[in-house]
């Protein structure tokens, strides 16, 4: 009895060890991958800021002028007048904010058009 108990248990124990190893080994694995992530995130982070202080540095006022002076005949850039700008009341309205058409007229010939789609799509043609 003591013997067939004993190698029950060592079956046992051989199989914990076996599985507790397992999830150990994926766990590094995770690790592993979760540290080559944030490294990942750290050189697009440094690259972001870069891109900004080249940005800052780009479109420093100063190197613009002198650019604008050095281009400006070949671009034949000018000052923008204050008639182009625009006050956003001044815009035309969203198509989403048109107001929907209320005559009957025209819900006539919208039906119209759907009935003729819907003909078509079926097959039959009214006359």
């Amino acid at each position: 009895m003591l013997r067939t108990l004993d190698i029950v248990l060592i079956v046992v124990m051989t199989a914990a060890a076996t599985v507790t190893y397992t999830i150990k080994h994926r766990a590094e694995n995770k690790l592993e991958e979760v540290r080559k992530l944030d490294v990942a995130i750290k050189l697009e982070e440094d690259t972001i800021d870069l891109l900004r202080a080249d940005w800052a540095l780009l479109t420093q006022p100063n190197r613009l002028e002198r650019l604008v002076g050095a281009f400006g005949a070949d671009l034949q850039l000018a000052p923008t007048p204050s008639t182009q700008l625009a006050r956003p009341e001044e815009l035309p309205m969203l198509k989403a904010d048109l107001p929907v058409p209320e005559d009957k007229s025209a819900k006539d010939g919208v039906a119209a058009i759907i009935n003729k789609t819907d003909n078509i799509a079926t097959g039959s043609v009214a006359r």
